[in-house]
């Protein structure tokens, strides 16, 4: 193993801005609907009120989700007829769930 100084070291460090958006990424992941609402988008384009069915909760409560999720730039959106269908923005975002199903 390398040893390395405290300079050498603090380089490894991500700047303050990145260190932010990282927290913010992470945050998605740390309430069970919205981690449940991933899974479901990995596996297919869904709209609200099939989420909602699937889980049996509320439609509020999977826009509110889905939203924040939005936010995130973890999921997306588009118009299909009467529907708005999300799916997950990212395919990055399999390989972290994956690596995180390893670490437990």
């Amino acid at each position: 193993m390398e040893i390395m100084d405290e300079f050498e070291l603090k380089k490894y460090i991500p700047n303050k801005s990145n260190i932010k958006n990282m927290t913010s990424f992470f945050y998605a992941f740390s309430d069970d609907t919205r981690l449940k609402i991933i899974i479901l988008l990995m596996l297919k384009e869904l709209c609200v009120g099939e989420i909602a069915d699937i889980l049996n909760i509320n439609q509020t409560t999977v826009s509110h989700q889905l939203k924040l999720l939005k936010s995130l730039n973890i999921v997306e959106c588009e118009r299909n007829g009467k529907n708005v269908v999300y799916y997950i923005k990212n395919d990055n975002i399999e390989h972290v769930l994956n690596a995180s199903v390893e670490c437990i």
